[in-house]
C-alpha cells in the first residue's frame, strides 16, 4: 500500500501541496513566489486551471539554486577570485 507522498514522489507532474512537499516549503511559500514570478516554472492544468510543476522542472531549479549558492559553488566564492586590478585614472586633456 502507497502512501499519498510515495505516489506523489513518482508522478511527473506535482501539485502545488506535493511539489511543497517535495521542496520542503510550505505551499504558501509556492503560490507567493508564483505570484512573484520567481521560485521554479508551474502552469496551470486541466479544465478547471489547476497549478502544477513538472517534476524535471523542479530537479533543475534545485541545481540552478546549488550552483548560484557560492558557498557550494567554488567558482562563485569571493575568496577564490583574484583581486581586481585598480586602474590608474588619467584624465583626459
Amino acid at each position: 500500500m502507497h502512501t499519498h507522498s510515495q505516489l506523489a514522489s513518482a508522478a511527473a507532474f506535482l501539485t502545488v501541496k506535493d511539489a511543497a512537499e517535495y521542496l520542503g516549503l510550505s505551499p504558501h511559500t509556492l503560490y507567493v513566489w508564483r505570484h512573484r514570478r520567481q521560485g521554479p516554472p508551474s502552469f496551470r492544468m486541466g479544465p478547471r486551471g489547476r497549478v502544477m510543476y513538472r517534476r524535471e522542472a523542479l530537479d533543475s531549479w534545485i541545481r540552478e539554486q546549488e550552483q548560484a549558492d557560492s558557498r557550494s559553488n567554488t567558482a562563485l566564492s569571493p575568496l577564490s577570485t583574484a583581486p581586481q586590478q585598480r586602474v590608474a585614472y588619467i584624465p583626459s586633456a
